[in-house]
């Protein structure tokens, strides 16, 4: 049975191939739950013109087509570096129990790879941020959209 060393490992292969054909950033991800290997993926930002597509994000999407449920708790990744805050947002939305990376931010510093900067910029308080948040509430006339939606997926009889 696989060990963290060897999904670390085959998240590097997965990540080296994609450098290799497609000359695509270095990122892969494996995502396993109950001991069985889910999804395997790649970065594919370039290829998908997709800013999201980041490998562990792929792997997220894959492994929640496959199982049919956006619940993956319980389940592990295996990524080649460590996520940028995007990816680990998703993990904790999805339900990933434990990720493993092999490469840290400051191994991947010196060739621009670092996640480190979204990171930073989600700790400043929201007024400092590079990218504006403004609250606006707005409405539109007749049925709060927020309550219809508690009222679609209300339990029938709840």
């Amino acid at each position: 049975m696989p060990n963290t060393e060897d999904y670390l490992v085959d998240s590097i292969r997965l990540a080296m191939e994609n450098v290799r054909d497609r000359k695509a950033v270095p990122f892969g991800a494996v995502l396993v739950r109950d001991g069985k290997v889910v999804a395997r993926s790649v970065n594919e930002v370039d290829a998908n013109c997709d800013p999201s597509a980041h490998a562990e994000m792929q792997a997220v999407r894959a492994a929640s087509k496959a199982l049919r449920t956006t619940d993956l708790s319980g389940s592990v990744m295996y990524a080649s570096g460590y996520p940028c805050s995007m990816c680990l947002s998703v993990m904790y939305l999805a339900g990933v129990s434990h990720v493993y990376y092999a490469y840290s931010n400051e191994d991947g510093e010196s060739y621009g790879l670092s996640a480190e900067r979204g990171y930073a910029e989600l700790a400043r308080p929201i007024e400092e941020r590079e990218m504006k948040l403004t609250y606006v509430p707005a409405r539109d006339e007749g049925e709060d959209l927020y309550e219809a939606w508690r009222q679609a997926t209300e339990l029938p009889g709840a």
